[in-house]
């Protein structure tokens, strides 16, 4: 499966990384940190080398209990670094972002690809989507980041959480963006308790039908920390059981913030793969 992100190719003929860069000053994992615009460039650089197939940018945290910022302020964030990204490196760049106007100036700045936590369930993103060309990446959330993680409740949540995603992708088809174009990502950590969490990554295959290809953001994530009772720095060998398991599961976009060690047990996964 190859998508077109603005004339940049995403070819998922294989499971790719997805870099994360956080432009914000209270991301979970590794806020602050990057939001200088050299620090964030020289990352994503180094990113690429270590095999990133794209990089996403985020201007806004969504961690649980996180406050929303203003449109200024995400575009103030955002724009300079997908600026310099989309001209000067040869993989997509994909923003974190559920505002319809920062969708459309990234668009307009070089983004290849736009990943909104609320499915483009914003006023105006699905219209802003339609009209830009972009491929789209649908999460599934629960409730807003400030609430999400308020005794979240399910009767059944891979069933809830499907029904969800395949009713975004036909309102996506609606207005004119077609399946090729739309990725979908389960939304682990965001309105899940650890069960529903470790529930869905095990069904995970029941989901490769939907789109184009599933997306999975697990990195550092806090199940990975109640699993193993370690902080959000010392997650690495957790997060690429995690991505493995996803992958084997049939995603084909794992997001993480260690690219070059997911991108080698990636790759030693896909080979096992294609030789059975």
């Amino acid at each position: 499966m190859l998508i077109d992100c603005a004339g940049k190719v995403l070819d998922l003929s294989q499971p790719v990384v997805m870099g994360v860069l956080n432009v914000t000053p209270d991301s979970f994992s590794d806020g602050g940190r990057y939001r200088q615009l050299d620090a964030a460039l020289r990352r994503v650089e180094s990113m690429v080398v270590e095999g990133a197939a794209l990089v996403d940018v985020g201007g806004e945290s969504t961690r649980p209990g996180a406050a929303p910022v203003s449109v200024q302020q995400e575009l103030d964030r955002v724009l300079p670094v997908v600026e310099w990204l989309a001209r000067e490196l040869p993989v997509p760049i994909s923003v974190d972002t559920s505002k319809p106007e920062v969708m459309r100036e990234a668009a307009r700045a070089g983004a290849g690809l736009i990943n909104d936590v609320r499915a483009l369930q914003m006023p105006g993103a699905l219209e802003t989507i339609a009209a830009c060309g972009l491929p789209v990446c649908l999460m599934h959330l629960r409730g807003d980041p400030a609430t999400m993680q308020q005794e979240p409740r399910y009767a059944d949540v891979v069933l809830e959480v499907h029904a969800f995603l395949a009713e975004r992708v036909r309102a996506c088809e609606a207005a004119g963006i077609a399946r090729e174009r739309i990725l979908v990502d389960p939304g682990f950590g965001f309105g899940k308790t650890l069960g529903h969490n470790l529930n869905l990554l095990h069904h995970l295959d029941r989901f490769t039908d939907l789109a184009a290809g599933v997306l999975v953001g697990i990195s550092r994530k806090s199940m990975i920390g109640a699993l193993l009772d370690v902080p959000a720095g010392e997650r690495l060998a957790g997060s690429l059981a995690a991505a493995l398991i996803a992958v084997w599961r049939g995603a084909r976009i794992i997001r993480a913030h260690d690219v070059r060690e997911t991108v080698q047990a990636l790759r030693v996964c896909a080979a096992v793969l294609a030789a059975g």
